[in-house]
């Protein structure tokens, strides 16, 4: 199986940022990591292995990128600060390595492939993942999402500006226009979003029937809102079993 490591400046965040590449060809997924993660613990927490047969017959390729958690969504102090510094990082991901994670996928399948990203991620993973692609499905295509909390006021309490509205899909997602392009780009795009009913998953699990809610006023009946049992936990252990299950929606 390839496995690529790849350490690159940007210029959104003035830094090096680091990503990993697992396959060499199908459906590039974009891995975000669980809250303050880093771009290996995908493959730490046994998610690479659980679907390594995927990856090695090239049906899907992931691409397992860095979080900047601890200084946005996670960190305490000036919210302005923080979510502008969110800003960034979501410039980063659509102006920067959007566009290397299609030259990767060209470099190692020799494929040149037209269509487009699907975004993936457990806990905090699973907000991004949803967050990205709903406000850019002219980029992504689908997305994965694995009990996450998807509206950014949980993160940054009591406090509320335009930036924080763009990055809260329960508040952005029913103010769309009744015409707005983006609804068509849904309802042509994968989306699955798993939850537990155990331990440790009720915020995520509210935020989700809520989300589950909003897609249906808004006539998107292709997203799969999935509810697992009351023993499956916020957990690695269950998020490795549900990607197994759902990554055969995703995959080429």
């Amino acid at each position: 199986m390839y496995t690529g490591y790849y350490k690159e400046y940007s210029y959104n965040l003035n830094r090096e940022m680091e990503f990993k590449v697992y396959g060499h060809a199908g459906k590039r997924i974009l891995v975000f990591p669980a809250q303050d993660g880093r771009f290996f613990d995908y493959e730490n927490f046994k998610m690479v292995e659980t679907i390594q047969d995927h990856l090695e017959n090239g049906t899907v390729q992931l691409f397992c990128v860095d979080s900047i958690d601890l200084e946005t969504f996670s960190a305490n102090g000036d919210h302005g600060w923080r979510i502008g510094q969110f800003e960034n990082y979501f410039r980063y991901i659509c102006e920067e390595l959007y566009p290397r994670i299609y030259q990767i996928s060209y470099e190692t399948s020799g494929l040149s492939r037209g269509d487009k990203v699907v975004t993936t991620g457990c806990s905090m993973g699973a907000t991004h993942a949803m967050n990205f692609f709903c406000r850019r499905p002219d980029l992504f295509d689908g997305t994965m999402a694995m009990s996450g909390i998807y509206h950014a006021g949980f993160f940054f309490e009591n406090y509320q500006d335009g930036r924080v509205y763009e990055n809260s899909p329960l508040d952005f997602l029913p103010n769309l226009a009744w015409d707005h392009y983006y609804k068509d780009l849904y309802r042509t795009s994968k989306i699955y979003v798993t939850i537990g009913q155990g331990r440790w998953e009720d915020e995520c699990l509210e935020d989700t029937r809520k989300l589950n809610n909003v897609f249906l006023q808004l006539d998107i009946h292709n997203a799969i809102f999935d509810y697992w049992g009351y023993d499956v936990d916020h957990d690695w252990q269950w998020w490795r079993v549900q990607l197994r299950h759902v990554i055969e929606y995703f995959k080429d």
